[in-house]
């Protein structure tokens, strides 16, 4: 049997648009790692409630 294919980010849809806020504003100014990113990607969408299942 086919192996069931993996959806991205878990099922999750995530839209951006109309999104005013720059990269800046959400990751700030300092380098970090990309774990880190990622951690604040979802803050940010969890907070705006841009993901929809």
């Amino acid at each position: 049997m086919a192996k069931a294919k993996k959806l991205a980010f878990g099922g999750y849809s995530i839209n951006f648009k109309g999104c005013a806020d720059t990269l800046e504003s959400v990751m700030g100014s300092a380098p970090i790692g990309p774990s880190e990113m990622t951690k604040k990607i979802w803050a940010y969408v969890k907070k705006k409630k841009l993901a929809k299942k």
